[in-house]
């Protein structure tokens, strides 16, 4: 960790600017586009201001790198991006993504997804995305060059490893159904959440209400009139302050939102060894296959049917020569194949090894994070029921001097 980027260079994604240009297909679009300043550390320390370096991206080049990054690195969780339209909104906000307040949200993660990458021990150091951080033009040619789109594995061969691994690693199987659990609850946490903040802007709202009865009332009472008014002034001030405070809580949902999408980051490794422990049966069997080829050959015996074996007794067997030849090949092929069966069994356990380290990191950085995000929410959940309690003392005192 002390040889991470994050130590080294301080990395913001300090403004976001709605823009207009032409699209792949030279169509005219609206998009947002986001200032992303590094400056380096080291100079700092030795009392040196470190110029600041900046450039321009588009979230679509956040996908690109990310996508860069999960296939190069498979059994790595990859931090996820923020969400591209907000979801799981109360209905007073706007789920538009031109919306100010939700570009704001998107460019507070989008700068939080840059740091969780320069944090991390392995992806801190691809040049890919040191580049992306330093080098503005020419940076999608340089990404599409490595070649990781094609290494990119289908949908339907990570459907059929799914369907077909024979024994699968019972830790990535257990690991498969934690993460839609995981997904499952703080989906449903949220939809409670934006349901409770909907019925506190009204709850707040209303309290105006109390405020401009209270000022009505004023006008007609000579004795009351002062202490009725202060009351409602009180009230009026805590209705305002309903925007402020949910602004404040959609940053704890956003944390929430972003383990949300971890669950999909953990489930793609877990998909990514499926596929290999596929191959390595596929390869197993393939080898299987050839040895008892080789075996019916050599004893002239045929153990199962096959067409090759109706074959030969329909027409006649083959040459001394001929069945010689196909052993020769055979056993060619079988020294690959236990070559390849060696070499996928070697990769399979380094990549068990590597992405269950990385599952341990993960792990201790979700308890901690989601620890201090449901923390902070219960300590603004207190602060606002004492702004309210407060809301109250206040108007009682006003009633009392009247």
């Amino acid at each position: 960790m002390e040889d991470c980027l994050a130590k080294k260079m301080e990395i913001t994604v300090s403004e976001a600017e709605k823009r207009t240009g032409r699209n792949a297909v030279n169509m005219q679009e609206t998009y947002t586009a986001y200032l992303i300043e590094t400056r380096a550390v080291e100079s700092q320390s030795e009392g040196q201001c470190a110029p600041v370096d900046s450039l321009w991206r588009r979230y679509s080049e956040f996908e690109l790198l990310r996508n860069y990054l999960s296939v190069t690195y498979p059994h790595i969780v990859v931090p996820p991006l923020p969400e591209k339209r907000a979801d799981f909104v109360w209905h007073k906000l706007s789920a538009d993504n031109m919306d100010p307040d939700f570009v704001e949200r998107r460019r507070i993660g989008l700068e939080n997804f840059l740091l969780r990458v320069a944090s991390h021990p392995v992806l801190c150091q691809d040049k890919i995305f040191y580049s992306f951080l330093t080098q503005e033009g020419g940076w999608k040619e340089v990404v599409n060059e490595t070649g990781f789109q094609l290494k990119a594995d289908s949908r339907l061969k990570a459907l059929n490893a799914t369907f077909r691994v024979k024994n699968p690693d019972k830790r990535f199987t257990e690991l498969k159904h934690y993460s839609d659990e995981l997904q499952s609850v703080i989906s449903h946490l949220l939809r409670v959440r934006a349901r409770v903040a909907d019925r506190l802007y009204g709850v707040y709202k209303v309290h105006g209400n109390y405020g401009r009865v209270f000022s009505e009332w004023s006008a007609i009472e000579k004795e009351m009139g002062d202490g009725l008014q202060s009351a409602g002034h009180h009230m009026d001030v805590y209705a305002a302050s309903i925007d402020d405070i949910l602004e404040e809580e959609e940053h704890y949902a956003d944390q929430l939102k972003e383990y949300l999408f971890y669950a999909e980051a953990l489930r793609a490794v877990c998909r990514k060894h499926e596929l290999m422990q596929y191959d390595l049966e596929m390869a197993a069997q393939d080898l299987t296959s050839k040895k008892q080829q080789c075996e019916e050959l050599a004893t002239g015996t045929v153990r199962t049917f096959s067409l090759k074996g109706m074959t030969s007794k329909l027409f006649g067997q083959e040459t001394p020569e001929q069945r010689e030849a196909k052993i020769k090949v055979l056993e060619e092929q079988i020294q690959e194949g236990e070559e390849q069966l060696k070499s996928k069994n070697l990769e399979s356990r380094d990549f068990v090894k590597s992405a269950w380290a990385d599952i341990e990191r993960f792990k201790e950085q979700k308890n901690h994070d989601l620890k201090e995000a449901l923390i902070s929410y219960a300590v603004m959940q207190i602060s606002m029921c004492k702004k309210g309690i407060q809301v109250w003392t206040n108007a009682k005192e006003c009633f009392s001097k009247m």
